[in-house]
């Protein structure tokens, strides 16, 4: 299923992110992505290089993030499993 999250911070260098940190409508929770490739990673990261950032942030899981303000939508397929993967498929 696809569906259309906010993005509310990174994981690793903003220019180059490793996973996005995201608001999935109807939750209250912040969610970790699937780990991001290389080149989407690229492209997010322009988007993201100087969006204001809120600070030092832990999931639920215990990772730390940046969180940061943006008007970023991504689109993500949703996995269906018990973990329910989020992978960022583009930017909107």
């Amino acid at each position: 299923m696809r569906t259309r999250p906010k993005v509310a911070g990174s994981v690793g260098p903003r220019r180059r992110p490793r996973r996005l940190v995201l608001l999935p409508d109807g939750e209250d929770r912040p969610r970790l992505s699937a780990p991001l490739d290389a080149v989407l990673a690229a492209r997010l990261g322009a988007f993201l290089a100087d969006a204001p950032a809120t600070g030092e942030h832990r999931t639920d899981a215990g990772e730390t993030y940046t969180g940061l303000v943006t008007g970023l939508v991504v689109e993500v397929l949703a996995g269906t499993g018990r973990h329910g993967t989020l992978t960022v498929v583009r930017a909107r």
